[in-house]
């Protein structure tokens, strides 16, 4: 039975969380005290030290020789029966691999780090800050990276259907990528080249923009952001990721285990303009006047700028790719002014690819400004032909790289591995941290809590909307993330041989609200991202009196 001394001890815990939050939001919506620039200011030490600081603080001081095996073994068994469960239902359900990624990120990532550590010791003792700290463990190496994994290899999967439709993209062997580039998530300018070998086989590098200068008419600006901002949040994209907008918008923390945000101007631009298309164009006009010169392809990658390269796909096709389309258009040649001057005066949020069929004399326009559509291939008999991939090794190296680079440059990444480092060497030979060193992290790691509520109240405070997903989508998030995830954790813990105190902190951890680093992926990769926020902010605002029933009813 719950006393009321309990209810008190668990109140103690949460309130001055929430208030943190309370003031931080009330400071930039009412009282205006932060501007979006001084937003940032705060939110990006929250990100590349607070939460990191915290993090190692909390890891080294836990003891990896004395883990609870059953504990561990119910949380991961939860979450890989979510994960087959929505993997059969993609696979054989047609229900796709966007979902998957946001329906697993929605039902088994909580906040356990910012959340789960005050509130279950609170209820249960001091005991559960240990079992919290070794879901963050896992948390932070095991399912984040297995998230970071599902969201590159969507983005290659539409990065080769866009460049490479059909069969062709089978005939791919290598994939190389320049060093500079350390995602595939849309948020850089890049483009593809290709080169056809003697047999037939293709190798495709990914480059940067700003990484070869020499190629294009015009040098691209490079992104004003470095690899601790992201994009926007107050204008969801849609799933390509594939993104780019002139002015400054409220962005959010790249760090992916941060659990903070960060407020920054959205990239620039490329500073390519359509005195290079029209040459381009031209070129290509001439290429086709010669019958006996084979048809050169100038093409762009959705986010980067034009490149050049025999075109493996189509035979006596000029391409031109710009931004990120997603509809077509099909047209006639005596539209092809019109679509000039649609050029010149398009906005910069809704440039345009053009596909132009020489030898047919037919333009199909592609226009978006998040993913792209490629319109399917057909044989000489008219049936579709269906859009292969690489060798799975092809794609498996190109995924482990990319994810490899980006972990590498997550701070989080560092604070969870030299926390685990530590705490082997700390309790195997009982060697204490010198005191410099403890004192220095831990006036860092105390303000590390209340600074991440308050880097939350912020980010709430810029959000246009709290339910930007809709009231429907919104339910189901928070049916998922507070039912769904609490009962299959029971399932898991039952079935493990979890019981008592131990089986209720397991429930009332899965009930936390959402974590921020799923929300931060899918910002990135432009993945329903406004679910995530959802469950962001919302799920905030009720967590505490679900958890809260959760804790009386057991306790009954």
């Amino acid at each position: 039975m719950i006393s009321g001394n309990d209810f008190y001890k668990v109140m103690c815990a949460m309130v001055p969380l929430y208030f943190a939050m309370l003031v931080a939001y009330s400071s930039v919506k009412w009282w205006k005290i932060f501007t979006p620039e001084q937003c940032s200011g705060i939110n990006r030490f929250v990100a590349v030290f607070a939460v990191p600081v915290l993090s190692f603080h909390f890891i080294s001081q836990n003891n990896p020789y004395q883990m609870d095996t059953k504990f561990i073994l119910a949380d991961t068994f939860s979450k890989l029966l979510v994960l087959v469960l929505l993997s059969v239902w993609a696979v054989f359900f047609n229900g796709g691999l966007d979902w998957l990624i946001t329906l697993f990120s929605v039902a088994t990532l909580p906040n356990t780090l910012v959340m789960g550590i005050p509130l279950l010791k609170a209820m249960y003792g001091d005991f559960t800050q240990s079992l919290m700290v070794q879901l963050v463990v896992l948390q932070c190496i095991i399912w984040y990276t297995l998230l970071l994994i599902l969201f590159e290899y969507r983005a290659a999967t539409l990065l080769i259907q866009t460049q490479f439709p059909g069969k062709t993209a089978a005939s791919i062997s290598k994939i190389e990528l320049d060093n500079d580039v350390i995602s595939l998530d849309g948020r850089d300018p890049l483009h593809t080249e290709s080169e056809v070998e003697s047999n037939g086989r293709i190798r495709v590098r990914i480059r940067k923009s700003t990484s070869s200068a020499a190629d294009s008419v015009n040098t691209p600006r490079p992104s004003n952001l470095s690899n601790a901002e992201i994009f926007s949040v107050n204008t969801f994209g849609g799933g390509g990721g594939y993104r780019s907008g002139p002015s400054p918008q409220y962005c959010m923390s790249g760090y992916a285990s941060s659990d903070a945000y960060s407020l920054q101007p959205t990239p620039r631009q490329s500073n390519f303009n359509n005195n290079e298309l029209d040459q381009l164009e031209m070129m290509n006009a001439a290429n086709t006047n010669n019958s006996n010169t084979p048809v050169s392809v100038w093409s762009r990658s959705p986010v980067g700028r034009l490149f050049r390269h025999p075109s493996p796909v189509f035979s006596g096709v000029k391409m031109l790719w710009d931004s990120s389309p997603s509809s077509v258009k099909f047209s006639n040649t005596h539209h092809e002014e019109e679509e000039e001057e649609e050029e010149r005066q398009g906005s910069s949020t809704n440039n345009h690819v053009v596909v132009a069929l020489a030898a047919a004399g037919k333009e199909i326009s592609f226009r978006d400004s998040t993913k792209v559509q490629i319109p399917e291939e057909t044989d000489t008999k008219g049936a579709e032909i269906s859009q292969e991939m690489p060798h799975a090794l092809v794609m498996l190296r190109l995924i482990l790289i990319v994810v490899g680079r980006k972990l590498s440059r997550n701070p989080n990444t560092y604070s969870s591995v030299l926390g685990v480092l530590w705490s082997l060497i700390s309790f195997k030979w009982n060697i204490g941290m010198p005191s410099l060193v403890k004192y220095s992290i831990k006036i860092i790691s105390d303000a590390g809590l209340g600074m991440a509520m308050f880097s939350l109240g912020l980010f709430m405070a810029l959000q246009p909307r709290i339910i930007a997903c809709g009231t429907k989508r919104a339910t189901i998030g928070m049916v998922i993330r507070f039912l769904c995830g609490p009962i299959i954790m029971s399932a898991a813990s039952v079935a493990v041989g979890l019981r008592g105190v131990k089986l209720h902190a397991a429930i009332v951890q899965a009930a936390l609200p959402q974590g921020i680093v799923p929300f931060v992926f899918a910002r990135e990769y432009g993945l329903h991202p406004d679910i995530l926020s959802t469950g962001v902010i919302f799920g905030m605002l009720v967590s505490l009196p679900v958890t809260l029933l959760y804790y009386i009813c057991m306790g009954l």
